[in-house]
């Protein structure tokens, strides 16, 4: 794991290394991608700059930059994300999910504790209600199909949390084994 970045709205986790999906892509590469089964992306001109650092609703996030391999988010697959040691709060994301979905997270905490918290995650699809609380973080205004660019939908990426309710040292994430569930980026907030 590369060194994640502090700062007063939390500590950016660096996901690069486990992201294993496409689900942006820009205009001329459209037929690159493929978030569901319909090979469908979100249009990259409408997010962020890859590797920028967005704040959404006072929580600073590490927008994807993809690699040489094109992936930008994390389909969940039962991934242990190591995180930087320390107390936390909440953990943040930016997600979506192919329907609405949840599943259960394992915190793993120092003292080898570990704890389930649930993760939900609302559906991407155009113009379906946020559900489980979360916030939309970016909708666009059109969705990409591998062969042509579909007007009039609007696919979002949301801010959902999961709590961290146990008083120790947390030290990784297992993400559930749920393919409809993705990851884009992760940050984690302390108590202060």
């Amino acid at each position: 794991m590369t060194a994640a970045a502090a700062g007063p709205s939390g500590i950016v986790v660096d996901l690069a290394d486990h992201f294993n999906n496409r689900g942006l892509s820009a205009v001329e590469g459209k037929g690159s991608g493929g978030f569901n089964v319909w090979s469908n992306t979100f249009p990259a001109e409408q997010l962020p700059a890859p590797g920028s650092e967005p704040v959404i609703d006072g929580v600073r996030f590490r927008f994807p930059a993809q690699d040489s391999g094109g992936a930008d988010n994390l389909r969940c697959a039962g991934q242990l994300v190591a995180v930087p040691q320390g107390r936390y709060e909440w953990i943040h994301v930016l997600a979506a999910a192919e329907r609405h979905s949840e599943d259960f997270v394992y915190l793993h905490f120092a003292d080898g504790a570990a704890d389930s918290e649930w993760l939900r995650v609302s559906d991407f699809w155009p113009q379906t209600p946020g559900q489980f609380g979360g916030r939309e973080a970016f909708r666009c205004t059109v969705l990409h199909y591998p062969r042509h660019v579909q007007p009039d939908m609007a696919p979002v990426i949301w801010r959902h949390r999961v709590p961290v309710p146990r008083e120790a040292d947390l030290t990784a994430v297992r993400l559930p084994d749920n393919p409809a569930i993705h990851i884009f980026a992760m940050t984690l907030l302390d108590p202060r």
